[in-house]
């Protein structure tokens, strides 16, 4: 009788085993297995508290799993306890569950792209953000206000305008304002490193300083090569006295007013405003938007040239002199013949 049940022990032992074998490659079979009745990516948002068995349902429901048990079992078995985490994700069909359970433990959530062009103020990258619906959470001007986060370089900053940096930003679904505003700072001290520094130390010059008027190189040019001549014009006439007569500044004083209406007048050139450069002299007290890295070396290493006129050809190109009467003489054959601005 004895012998009898040790032998049904060991059979059982052994289907008990091979049970397991069976359900280790199986497991094994559909971890590795690709999945997916169509070629293509499929988006899916992974919510804060849900548990495995709903995980799995979602997952099967938008065709990225055959089997949901499976799924849970070889989760439980091979990966507990790290845990699934929330988020937005995209894979590529077909893809096995293997790949979709190491994405969701490692949270390689979706990441969205949103590349912030040079010589946009911190508003015009707010409305930015909202055209293109780019998924972050709170407001991205209110965001903007947190001078603290270049009091270290800037105790002047009121807000961070001039130091969010122009670059391609991605973030997951859901990211909040403060974190994409905190990066784009990151950035702009990576950018303004020591070396820049030193230089800036060497003209006299604070960091502010130098951000404005590589704001101001910014907006009067999009030529790579012209943004060291018209550093060149500001610097000599700063140097001379000279007032730097920027259009740009007359613009950023007029929308900080909700006056621009898109036309720059010549009784604009009169108005009220420490950032008219027309009235005062010297740089305006802040940056006037927001510049890339071309005008912050531009602002720091201007071109050895005695220019301190230049003028718009029409083209968006400029003509650069060195003499007023020159200048007039360029004045009147490209802004009179083209009805442009004077300079």
């Amino acid at each position: 009788m004895l012998s009898l049940i040790q032998k049904l022990i060991k059979l059982a032992l052994i289907l008990l085993i091979l049970l397991n074998l069976l359900l280790a490659f199986s497991l094994s079979q559909f971890l590795n297995r690709p999945y997916g009745q169509e070629s293509g990516k499929k988006t899916i948002e992974i919510e804060k508290g849900q548990g495995t068995r709903i995980i799995a349902r979602h997952l099967k429901k938008n065709g990225l799993l055959s089997n949901s048990l499976f799924f849970r079992l070889s989760y439980s078995l091979y990966y507990s306890p790290r845990f699934l985490m929330a988020g937005e994700y995209q894979f590529s069909l077909p893809v096995s569950p293997k790949k979709i359970i190491l994405d969701l433990i490692g949270g390689k959530i979706m990441l969205h792209p949103i590349t912030i062009p040079e010589g946009l103020t911190y508003e015009e990258i707010a409305s930015l953000l909202i055209e293109k619906q780019y998924p972050i959470e709170g407001s991205f001007t209110e965001a903007c206000q947190q001078a603290e986060l270049v009091q270290a370089f800037d105790p002047k900053a009121t807000n961070l305008e001039g130091y969010l940096y122009p670059e391609t930003y991605f973030f997951g679904r859901g990211a909040k304002a403060q974190e994409l505003v905190k990066a784009m700072v990151e950035q702009f001290t990576r950018v303004f490193g020591e070396k820049e520094r030193r230089r800036a130390k060497e003209l006299g010059m604070s960091i502010r300083e130098v951000v404005t008027l590589a704001s101001l190189i910014e907006k009067e040019t999009s030529r790579p090569e012209e943004k060291v001549l018209v550093s060149a014009v500001f610097h000599n006439r700063l140097r001379l006295g000279m007032k730097l007569d920027c259009d740009p500044t007359i613009i950023y004083a007029l929308k900080l007013q909700n006056r621009f209406d898109g036309n720059l007048r010549l009784s604009d050139k009169s108005l009220d405003s420490p950032y008219n450069t027309y009235l005062y002299p010297g740089l305006p007290p802040g940056p006037i938007c927001n510049p890339g890295k071309e005008a912050i070396m531009a602002a720091l290493y201007p071109a050895p040239v005695d220019f301190l006129y230049f003028v718009s050809r029409g083209d968006g190109s400029h003509t650069f002199n060195r003499s007023y009467n020159e200048h007039l003489k360029a004045v009147k054959r490209f802004q009179l013949k083209n009805k442009g601005h004077l300079r």
